[in-house]
């Protein structure tokens, strides 16, 4: 795939019926693996990942580096030190404006992963392009919701 002018940010994530994406301790253990997604062909859609700090985090206790997924990653967090985290670019202010120019790039499309609270932040900005939900099966109650706070928004489906 080519690089493209303007790149999309595309929040990908698996939620649950009711539209949580967590568990009330960040725990994403009730996610079972979709045998007919293709993570392997959707990775290689992206060039570059933006992480939330909780995300980055819970990808380094899995064991995952960003060396793993083969894409440059981006931390936002105002409390990682860059020095701490070499193997990745730490944003700790001016995310809106650092993710508008990453968009105006040439490259593939940006893959916004983990959490609520940055996508919210992201969305709220008018940065967010695209969102794609596997929807795994079961209700839980109040646990991370997919749009962290913020009012509602009316989206075609």
């Amino acid at each position: 795939m080519a690089g493209k002018a303007h790149r999309l940010l595309r929040y990908n994530v698996a939620m649950s019926l009711d539209g949580f994406i967590a568990g009330p301790k960040g725990e994403y253990d009730w996610i079972v693996p979709d045998p007919t997604i293709d993570f392997a062909a959707l990775l290689r859609q992206f060039d570059t990942a933006v992480v939330g700090r909780h995300s980055y985090e819970a990808m380094l206790a899995e064991g995952q580096t960003p060396s793993n997924m083969g894409m440059k990653v981006i931390v936002a967090s105002t409390t990682l030190r860059p020095e701490d985290h070499p193997a990745v670019t730490i944003i700790n202010s001016g995310v809106t404006e650092t993710i508008a120019k990453l968009k105006a790039q040439q490259g593939k499309d940006i893959w916004l992963y983990g959490g609520g609270m940055l996508f919210r932040s992201l969305l709220d900005d008018g940065l967010v392009d695209l969102v794609e939900l596997a929807v795994v099966r079961g209700a839980f109650g109040r646990w991370g919701s997919v749009a962290a706070g913020g009012p509602s928004l009316a989206v075609a489906l």
